[in-house]
C-alpha cells in the first residue's frame, strides 16, 4: 500500500497505537490485549472492552489488523474468542505515528518545553 494509506490513518489514537504494540508480539484476543496494555504501561492505561471492540472494529475496517486464524493451545482455548493480528500496514501505520511523535517531541525540544537529552559519554 501507499504512503497516502499510512497518512490517511495518523494522527492515531493512542489506545489504538496501544493495540498496534501489543500486537507486535504475536495474535491475541480481546482480554488478552486489555491485560497486556495494562501491564505494559503499569496500569497507565486501562481499556474497557466496549471501547476496545469499537477500536478493534475500525482498525479491521481500516486495515490496520485482521482477525487471526492462529489460535494456541486448541484444547485450552475457548472457540468464541476472536484473535487479531498485525498486518504490515499497521506495522506501518505505527512506526510513521511513532515518527510523527519523535518530530513532536523535537520541536518540544527547540522550545525548551523538555530538555534535550544529554550527549553520551
Amino acid at each position: 500500500m501507499s504512503d497516502l494509506s499510512v497518512t490517511r490513518c495518523l494522527p492515531l489514537k493512542p489506545e489504538v497505537l496501544h493495540v498496534l504494540f501489543s500486537l507486535l508480539d504475536g495474535a491475541r484476543h480481546g482480554y488478552a490485549i486489555i491485560k497486556d496494555v495494562e501491564e505494559r504501561t503499569h496500569g497507565a492505561v486501562r481499556m474497557r472492552p466496549g471501547g476496545l471492540y469499537r477500536h478493534l472494529h475500525r482498525m479491521l475496517h481500516d486495515g490496520l489488523i485482521v482477525e487471526s486464524e492462529r489460535r494456541p493451545v486448541p484444547d485450552r482455548d475457548d472457540e468464541r474468542r476472536r484473535y487479531y493480528d498485525v498486518t504490515p500496514l499497521g506495522k506501518r501505520v505505527a512506526a510513521a505515528e511513532i515518527g510523527r511523535m519523535q518530530e513532536m517531541v523535537k520541536e518540544a525540544q527547540v522550545r525548551r518545553l523538555v530538555p534535550r537529552p544529554r550527549a553520551a559519554q
